[in-house]
């Protein structure tokens, strides 16, 4: 083998294999999220999401009224998505909820 070719065997190694790392032209963490990896994760995010709403829509609404979504997979490099709460709580320890109602249609709360 000359040494064009080790080069060339190199650089096209694939990203998951321990040269590609050891060399450093990809990370140890995104050389485990492969492409294949990636599309499956998709999928199982799918398939829990379709669950989620089969479950959501043909049960009881007594028993299915506080299920949540299901979170995906994590990624690298993807941060992950902060729900807000959209509940706005009325009078007792919480305040009267004008800070939210104020915050929510964008004008100033009216302190008394």
């Amino acid at each position: 083998m000359s040494w064009r070719e080790l080069r060339v065997f190199l650089r096209y190694l694939p990203p998951e294999s321990a040269t590609a790392r050891a060399v450093g032209r990809v990370s140890a963490a995104d050389a485990q999220w492969t492409l294949d990896r990636q599309l499956l994760a998709s999928v199982v995010d799918a398939v829990r999401e379709n669950t989620f709403a089969t479950v959501k829509l043909g049960g009881d609404p007594k028993k299915t009224g506080r299920l949540k979504p299901p979170q995906p997979i994590p990624r690298p490099g993807v941060e992950p998505v902060q729900q807000k709460s959209n509940v706005i709580k009325f009078a007792g320890r919480h305040g009267s909820g004008a800070k939210q109602l104020a915050g929510l249609f964008g004008g100033p709360a009216a302190t008394r």
